[in-house]
């Protein structure tokens, strides 16, 4: 393989996980909420758990981003072999 394909295929990984982990947090917190406002409120629309959950999605997102970034800079930038 050449060294620019796997530049390229490191690339689209390292930003693939980024995007992935940052929306699957937002949709797990949703989720849950929306399960708690159907459970706790039985069909009335009083959505406070899904703003709640879309709240604790985004932390959690924005966590596991600053996390990544984190651990790039301690490669320093570097590539894993």
């Amino acid at each position: 393989m050449s060294e620019l394909r796997k530049e390229l295929v490191y690339v689209i990984g390292h930003y693939g996980q980024v995007g992935i982990t940052f929306a699957a947090c937002i949709f797990v917190g949703i989720g849950a909420g929306i399960l708690l406002d159907q459970k706790v409120f039985a069909g009335k629309t009083a959505p406070w758990f899904t703003f709640i959950g879309l709240a604790f999605g985004l932390a959690a997102g924005f966590k596991s981003l600053y996390d990544i970034v984190k651990k790039a800079e301690r490669r320093g930038g570097k590539k894993p072999d």
